[in-house]
């Protein structure tokens, strides 16, 4: 190296040695690692030759011990391994090995962790600072609302009305999600550590993930309603044709994904060559289908299509159920998932006013064709805050996400097999039954209120009043005590 001056080497892989490019004369070693390629520099903070031996070799000692029993050899603070970390992650995603979105969410995480570690050395990141994040997390969040408030008290012009209502309105708790999507970023971070040889493994965190005990915010039965007749009214009140496709989009969109269970990354990905019809017999449900399946816009009328299915051989036709299938990719992962015909209604609204309908173009686009990566994001919350709807129950802000809690709470309300629906949704058992069991008690009235007054077993061939209200209950005919009971009306969208 050129900026070595008065090298000497006090044995193979150790020498000390003055720099060129400061001014002190102090001497430096540089140990070189066993079995690698990677050395060690250390200043010995000394100008004599006699004491920087000795201290040199003390340190070549010091070296072997840490690499003997584990011990990291370099110190690094902790935003810069989360920085080297984080650029592996985008290495990934440009191979296609994790999405694009999935490595923002890595970013987003660990500008936040820096807050909390990032100046602290890697090697002193401890369980501890682990077990403490969700309650850092929640005051740190406290204190940037704070800090917002008190920016108004020095001076900056006081937020209007309608400002200060929707601060009253929404939620400044940040949610047991998030903190849980953080920390495994942070223990994805410790372990990428330990691999490089930073930390020991032992050092790597353990222990359960922050327990995210929130409900996932659905839409009932009647606020679903609500929500697609106001979707109506929403699309009238548009006053630029631009702003009318995109209402019209919009609100197709958001009965799309409520009656098929998709996951927002799905929707993104899916495209008109993913999008088929078909017809299923009530007499071979469960088995396998041998009609001829429709590509969605193709002539339906043809032989074997549906149209002709249904007067083939005098048949009738309630006996056959139009259905859609949908081949989604989201997660890296690819499933099929079957709707109702209802959803092909949606879906062919949508194509006659899509400005690309090839087999390659994506369903949900803007306005000039192009692919819609926020899916009318901004255009929901506004639906969903006009229809009043915008905070659920618990607290928490609906998203795109809750058509898809929707979809799966009405599922179970109408007693479809927890296993069926898992599949259908591309989920876990374990997941539906974590996120919906609040759905079973009322599924199982009739079961869990049986031999209890006026509730009694019903006798062969007879029902009970009690599991006859059952029955409505699970239709979704909720209705208020002492109120009149209404036929139910059907949940899709004329």
């Amino acid at each position: 190296m050129a900026f070595l001056l008065d090298a000497e080497e006090l044995k193979p892989g150790l020498i000390i040695f003055r720099r060129a490019d400061v001014k002190h004369h102090n001497f430096y070693c540089r140990v070189k690692l066993p079995k690698t390629d990677r050395y060690k520099l250390v200043s010995l903070k000394t100008a004599d030759r006699g004491v920087a031996r000795e201290k040199a070799f003390d340190y070549d000692a010091d070296v072997r011990f840490r690499i003997k029993h584990d011990v990291p050899v370099f110190n690094r603070p902790f935003s810069q391994v989360a920085e080297d970390y984080l650029a592996t992650q985008k290495e990934r995603a440009e191979t296609g090995g994790i999405s694009e979105a999935r490595a923002k969410n890595i970013e987003s995480a660990i500008r936040t962790l820096n807050l909390y570690v990032g100046s602290t050395q890697i090697h002193l990141v401890g369980q501890d600072k682990w077990n403490s994040y969700p309650t850092w997390r929640r005051r740190q969040e406290r204190r940037v609302k704070e800090d917002k408030k008190s920016k108004h008290r020095k001076g900056v012009a006081a937020p209007s009305d309608q400002e200060q209502k929707k601060e009253v309105t929404k939620p400044w708790r940040v949610s047991d999600w998030t903190i849980r999507a953080e920390m495994t970023v942070f223990r994805s971070i410790m372990a990428y550590a330990a691999s490089k040889k930073y930390i020991p493994e032992s050092q790597i965190f353990k222990g359960k993930l922050h327990s995210a005990k929130e409900r996932r915010e659905e839409f009932t039965r009647e606020e679903y309603r609500a929500l697609h007749t106001k979707g109506r009214a929403w699309m009238r009140k548009a006053r630029t044709q631009a702003s009318k496709w995109y209402r019209e989009i919009t609100y197709n969109f958001m009965l799309v994904m409520c009656n098929t269970g998709m996951r927002p990354p799905e929707a993104k990905n899916l495209r008109w060559r993913d999008v088929t019809i078909t017809t299923v017999r009530k007499e071979t449900r469960g088995k396998e289908n041998k009609n001829e399946e429709v590509l969605l816009g193709q002539n339906q009328g043809k032989a074997g299509g549906p149209e002709a299915a249904n007067t083939e051989q005098g048949k009738k036709v309630e006996e056959q159920r139009k259905i859609v299938i949908l081949n989604v990719r989201g997660k890296d992962k690819f499933r099929r998932l079957v709707a109702p015909s209802n959803a092909a209604e949606y879906l062919e609204r949508i194509r006659a006013i899509a400005k690309v309908t090839g087999p390659e173009d994506h369903v949900f686009t803007t306005h000039n064709g192009k692919p819609n990566r926020a899916l009318y994001a901004s255009l929901i919350k506004d639906l969903i805050t006009d229809a009043k709807l915008l905070i659920g129950p618990h607290g928490s802000e609906r998203s795109t996400y809750s058509f898809r809690h929707t979809y799966a709470t009405l599922r179970l309300s109408e007693g479809v097999d927890v296993y069926l629906l898992a599949e259908q949704m591309g989920t876990s058992v374990q997941i539906i039954q974590d996120h919906y069991g609040h759905i079973n008690p009322v599924k199982n009235a009739d079961r869990i209120l049986m031999g209890m007054h006026e509730w009694e077993t019903p006798e062969t061939g007879q029902e009970s009043e009690g599991a006859a209200e059952t029955a409505r209950v699970n239709k979704g005919a909720a209705v208020t005590i002492g109120a009149k009971r209404k036929p139910k009306q059907p949940i899709r969208a004329p």
